[in-house]
């Protein structure tokens, strides 16, 4: 027999060795791969692309502004209302808030004008409000008022109903007692510099009581909305509060290089927390965040999104004259001297999303600028979102439901504080957009459940969108390559992608795939696969 070449034979198994290569490097990929279901994705979070290519990007959205929905000038509300709960319930939204009046005059910030409240309001539709005569509690010797919360003993703690949140608990264990809940902080002994939270219960959302006379939690700083709520992804109650990084001087006092941060928890029963952790966020630097308004996102209820207040001290400067109600601002600098905070501060709504609670993206532009300057704008208190989105019909006759937002303005000045809506389409916190030029995504390796493909997307007239479906070694799936998917075009929450002769999706269904997405001139703010 005769001998092989050795050049030959080295050959010979480099080529073995290449094409086992791939099929080893496809099988680790197969193992990667993120099963995804049927279940909505959208791309807030960047967790599910590979890269992107050409001109396409993940964008940030903007609410648009709309109008003016309350106006809080009652006596017993006033310029610092704020920290609004707002949740659809069946035919019915629901709005809780705090309700308190400062009066601002030169170098004095008078807070005792009447004690801290929670009030109610509600709508058939989260846009035109009222705010309902409850008769529960008494101000100024009458009962005609929306108060819903007041300041009460529980055990040693003293509640404070100034930073509520409340929220309708969707864990179908809950007693039928306690179908609303909500956390309340309080004053906590030993002195009043300490704090922490209260949790309480609700059959119907008017008629509260305590769960315990114990707090549900006691470290943190509990300065700010402070919430909780049922996660049925997860089976757990999750928490979220202010806290501040650097710690205790001692028992009653925070230190003052401490950040204004967010911690969490976890719990079963709503009133024994833990696995206490710190936010931890994605290529973000340290800011001071005042809320939080983590709650899952009721169309994609694996995603927790948040719209977290960033607190920033830009100091006196030509531009921090020129902004509106100088001498406002001046009168609150020097109440706040000598950090002058109160006046050289300015208040603004970020965007974030997390898929485990703890670690999120957080985008670091502005999800809900100051606008542009007018009065009761560009000031401490102001863009503070309420907790947290509602579906709502939209103004176009026709067009689907979008989101709805509230936010507030005319923080700290005058009598009265308002609140406006903002609205947003539907899943469209972030997309992939491309320009004309042209861009591409590529996802990561995900395995899906169901034989169609549904985008939610948006183009100009001459713009396109196209889907390939590819293998793990990305080389396009016989049928499912860009030749075969004629461009989609149109302005639509959910659009079906089709292939020439007409295939679905059921062979791969279960297997691990990767999607290629070309875009020109177009967003994609998420994608299902569906029956």
């Amino acid at each position: 027999m005769k001998a092989l070449n050795p050049h030959c034979f080295g050959l010979a198994v480099g080529l073995m060795l290449f094409a086992v290569a791939p099929a080893r490097f496809c099988a680790a990929q197969s193992a990667d791969a993120t099963d995804i279901g049927s279940r909505r994705e959208l791309f807030v979070d960047g967790a599910l692309v590979e890269r992107l290519t050409g001109k396409a990007e993940l964008r940030l959205q903007q609410p648009q502004a709309k109008g003016i929905v309350m106006v809080h000038d009652a006596p017993w509300e006033g310029s610092g209302t704020g920290y609004h709960s707002v949740f659809r319930d069946e035919k019915l939204y629901r709005m809780y808030y705090s309700a308190w009046q400062l009066k601002v005059t030169p170098g004095m910030v008078n807070t005792g004008e009447h004690p801290l409240f929670c009030c109610y309001a509600e709508s058939k539709d989260g846009i035109n409000w009222t705010k309902p005569e409850l008769g529960l509690h008494e101000f100024r010797g009458s009962k005609a008022n929306n108060i819903v919360f007041v300041s009460e003993k529980v055990g040693k703690a003293m509640s404070e109903p100034g930073e509520p949140s409340v929220f309708k608990d969707e864990n179908p264990a809950a007693a039928r007692d306690a179908r609303y809940k909500a956390i309340l902080p309080a004053n906590y002994p030993p002195v009043d510099k300490r704090r922490a939270l209260l949790a309480f219960k609700s059959p119907d959302g008017l008629h509260w009581s305590p769960m315990s006379d114990s707090p549900i939690i006691t470290d943190g700083a509990f300065d700010s909305q402070n919430l909780a709520f049922w996660d049925s992804t997860r089976n757990e109650y999750r928490a979220y509060w202010r806290y501040f990084t650097g710690g205790f001087i001692d028992e009653n006092y925070w230190k003052p290089e401490g950040h204004r941060a967010i911690r969490t928890a976890t719990s079963k029963d709503f009133l024994h927390w833990e696995k206490q952790a710190d936010l931890a966020y994605v290529d973000s630097p340290s800011e001071q965040l005042y809320t939080s308004q983590v709650k899952p996102y009721h169309r994609a209820s694996h995603l927790l999104i948040g719209f977290p207040t960033r607190y920033i001290e830009r100091g006196w400067s030509d531009s921090m004259r020129a902004l509106p109600e100088r001498e406002h601002r001046e009168w609150r600098a020097q109440a706040s001297k000598p950090s002058e905070r109160f006046g050289v501060a300015i208040t603004e709504g970020l965007f974030m999303a997390s898929r485990d609670g703890v670690n999120f993206k957080r985008w670091n532009e502005a999800f809900l600028r100051p606008g542009i300057e007018r009065e009761g704008t560009w000031a401490y208190g102001n863009q503070y979102i309420g907790w947290q989105v509602v579906e709502t019909e939209s103004a176009l006759e026709g067009a689907p439901h979008e989101l709805s937002l509230y936010a507030t303005e005319s923080y700290w000045t005058g009598n009265s504080s308002v609140l406006r809506r903002y609205t947003l389409r539907l899943d469209g916190f972030v997309s992939v957009y491309a320009p004309m030029s042209g861009g591409e995504l590529v996802s990561k390796p995900l395995r899906f459940q169901g034989r169609k493909l549904a985008l939610n997307f948006a183009t100009s007239a001459a713009g396109s969108i196209q889907v390939e479906i590819q293998d793990m070694a990305g080389h396009a799936i016989p049928g499912f390559a860009f030749a075969d998917c004629p461009p989609l075009f149109g302005d639509t929450v959910e659009r079906v992608v089709t292939w020439h002769e007409g295939r679905n999706l059921s062979g791969l269904s279960g297997q691990p795939v990767r999607l290629r997405i070309l875009l020109k001139d177009a967003d994609v703010y998420a994608f299902q696969f569906i029956d």
